[in-house]
């Protein structure tokens, strides 16, 4: 019976694991994408994997900035227009102060939007 117990919580408890592996490494590939500005690969990885900017913008940290502001530090200037593209305006409004201090372009975008 102990057996069975054991090896039913063990299963229970890898299969918890994963997804949250699978996000980390999802995660980890989205901030690569931006830090590298390559639109083009980000585009299609999140194509990929069935998400949208909009949907994954609060979840997503990279270095303990969001996309837009790590974009920004990174001097990321096409993935950070299509992250300011693809935003809520409310969203890009909100991080048009942040996004000054490191780039004066993407500031200048999302002021646009």
């Amino acid at each position: 019976m102990r057996k069975t117990l054991l090896i039913a919580s063990l299963l229970v408890a890898s299969t918890a694991i994963v997804p949250s592996a699978k996000a980390d490494n999802l995660s980890l590939r989205i901030c690569e994408y931006v830090q590298a500005n390559d639109k083009g690969r980000l585009r299609s990885f999140l194509k990929q994997n069935k998400m949208k900017i909009r949907n994954i913008y609060d979840g997503v940290l990279c270095n303990g900035n969001n996309l837009l502001v790590f974009a920004a530090k990174s001097k990321s200037l096409e993935v950070g227009e299509f992250i300011i593209g693809k935003l809520p305006a409310k969203k890009v409004k909100a991080e048009v102060d942040n996004l000054a201090k490191h780039s004066a372009h993407l500031a200048e975008e999302a002021r646009d939007r």
